[in-house]
């Protein structure tokens, strides 16, 4: 290759790199300024923008913020918190599934933070080591965006993967029983992981020196707990998001449902991406009216916050790396044929990488699944490969850094060397096993 060549890579990672660095915004500002250094400095032709992705993940967002907005989030973290204080003896197991349960219905991480500090304080109160549910529940909320038929990152694969006749239902027949299992397997790792609470040695110190002392509910709190009655809006708000997420999986699946038109001479029918953006903004409006939330409601939470951060995030890096792969795609289709014919898992290995540098799993997809497609790798190996995108837990993000905070018994560490950390070990536990169950459940689906 050229050293031209050589030169755009480096202009992409270093874009890469330094964007990573900050996440968000940082990350979409950084692609933008690889996509101005490879136009007009180097004069390759601008790729066009992921706008299906982008269109599907602003739909979302509207739709989640709205039932934030409505209080529907703080009902379903009510319930969460019900479901946990009534076994505390299985927080290991209840903990992460409860909290990627509220990211699977929702399609976005920042949902579960709610959840993780009772998860601590219940798991601290049955005398289990926090550690244990709180790394594996960072890690299944992180994850759970795969299974989530919302996410941005499912977003991103059904946008690449339908023009190959990949439906909406398949996508999910794989990922939503792989997470399942990966969390299982996961849990089942860490659940004696370490040494019990009371003989862990910093908690030990910590009780010595008076650090920590189990918190004791006042009247007060425990009676505004007992008294919390949702309201029949709130309720509402939950019922009316949850018929529109059925609704987009029904059509999603059965496609006879959707409507066809006759376009110089071929039928043409409803694409998923657009049924999830009509279906999701529409809903929208519905929890509006019938839950009467206020317009200032609308875009003060914390979901639309950073649900646009994420936007602009996908935005820059993924038109940043499509505008470098369409410029260099017959080079790489023919330099990685090998590869896909004769370690095609090798793909999984470059998504994890590439997540873990630019800390974002729907801009992985968006960035490398298009290209995965079209160096020839099968769509149900791209669909099992899926978890694979989400190696952002390898350096401590907000997730990992607040459950520190929240685990006062000290269990839940983030290490000396920065990787060394309580959730490194679980995450990979839950990649592969995920991987590995996406692998054989997509044999039978596809």
């Amino acid at each position: 290759m050229s050293i031209e060549f050589w030169l755009q890579l480096a202009v992409v990672l270093t874009c890469i790199g330094v964007g990573g660095r900050f996440g968000g915004v940082g990350l979409g500002a950084a692609g933008g300024l690889g996509v101005c250094i490879l136009v007009l400095g180097f004069g390759l032709q601008p790729a066009s923008p992921p706008i299906t992705v982008l269109l599907i993940i602003i739909a979302v967002i509207a739709c989640t913020s709205v039932l934030q907005g409505a209080g529907g989030l703080d009902f379903l973290v009510r319930v969460a918190e019900k479901l946990l204080r009534k076994k505390p003896s299985a927080i290991t197991f209840l903990g992460p599934l409860i909290s990627s349960m509220f990211v699977v219905f929702c399609g976005t991480s920042y949902v579960a933070f709610a959840v993780y500090p009772v998860i601590a304080e219940v798991a601290a109160e049955a005398k289990i080591r926090p550690e244990r549910p709180m790394s594996m529940a960072v890690i299944a909320s992180g994850i759970a965006i795969t299974a989530s038929p919302m996410s941005a990152a499912t977003a991103g694969m059904i946008a690449t993967l339908s023009m190959y006749g990949v439906s909406f239902f398949q996508i999910l027949a794989v990922s939503m029983p792989a997470f399942v299992i990966g969390t299982l397997c996961g849990c089942a790792f860490v659940y004696k992981r370490g040494a019990e609470l009371e003989n862990d040695p910093e908690f030990q110190r910590r009780v010595a020196s008076g650090e920590y002392q189990m918190l004791h509910e006042d009247e007060a709190v425990m009676a505004e707990r007992a008294e919390y009655k949702p309201t029949k809006t709130v309720k509402l708000s939950v019922l009316l998001f949850g018929l529109g997420v059925a609704t987009v999986i029904l059509f999603g699946t059965f496609k006879s449902l959707l409507p066809s038109w006759d376009i110089d001479g071929k039928t043409v029918v409803l694409s998923t991406p657009m049924l999830i953006q009509m279906v999701m903004l529409a809903c929208a409006l519905f929890i509006i009216i019938f839950a009467k939330v206020p317009s200032d409601k609308f875009a003060s939470g914390s979901v639309f916050r950073s649900g646009l951060i994420g936007v602009v995030g996908v935005f820059g890096i993924s038109w940043m790396t499509g505008t470098f792969f369409n410029a260099y795609q017959p080079f790489f289709e023919t330099t990685f044929e090998g590869m896909v014919e004769s370690a095609p898992m090798m793909f999984g290995l470059i998504l994890f990488c590439f997540s873990a540098v630019i800390f974002s799993p729907s801009a992985t997809v968006s960035a490398l699944m298009p290209l995965g497609a079209a160096m020839g790798i099968p769509p149900a190996l791209l669909v099992a490969l899926y978890p694979a995108t989400c190696g952002d837990f390898i350096v401590p993000g907000a997730g990992q850094i607040g459950c520190v905070s929240f685990d006062r018994t000290g269990t839940t560490k983030l290490g000396t060397y920065v990787v060394n950390h309580s959730y490194i070990l679980p995450g990979f536990v839950m990649v592969i096993s995920a991987v590995t169950a996406g692998y054989f459940i997509s044999k039978i689906v596809f």
